[in-house]
């Protein structure tokens, strides 16, 4: 069984291109995904600089490809399920090895101006807008966070 899912956030805008002779659309951009460590491990990484993240390069095709460099950017929650694929190619006499996720499916996990507001997207991009909860504002720990300082 070859099943990868990944939620994370883009590191750059999604890259967009057509094959020469069918025109098939592809579309590439990284994930950034939090890798599964305590609060207190997090900070001890950050002190010595190493990363707190993997980055996970994705592959899409045909019209959600098309869907993912019109609606996603750069610093946007999304979802991903697809297949583990490993290639190789040779640069300067030197092989270089692969690894990317062809997805099947790609949720947008935050819209439009307020990636904070948390929404309820597909693949394709819908406009149904889920409710915030007021009450869940003030809990102790939890604040907004403002996404424009994220370095990626």
């Amino acid at each position: 069984m070859n099943l990868a899912v990944l939620i994370g956030r883009l590191t750059r805008d999604p890259e967009l291109r057509y094959l020469p002779n069918g025109g098939n659309a592809v579309a590439r951009f990284t994930l950034a995904v939090d890798k599964p460590v305590s609060r207190e491990k997090k900070q001890e990484m950050e002190m010595r600089n190493q990363p707190t993240a993997d980055f996970i390069n994705i592959v899409v095709w045909g019209k959600q490809a098309e869907n993912c460099a019109n609606y996603l950017q750069k610093g946007r929650l999304c979802a991903v399920s697809g297949r583990i694929q490993t290639g190789s190619y040779e640069k300067d006499g030197i092989r270089r090895y692969t690894t990317d996720i062809v997805a099947d499916r790609v949720q947008f996990l935050e819209w439009g101006d307020n990636p904070s507001q948390g929404s309820n997207q597909g693949m394709y991009g819908s406009n149904q807008q889920s409710d915030s909860n007021p009450d869940l504002d003030d809990i102790d720990g939890f604040y907004p966070i403002d996404n424009t300082d994220i370095p990626f």
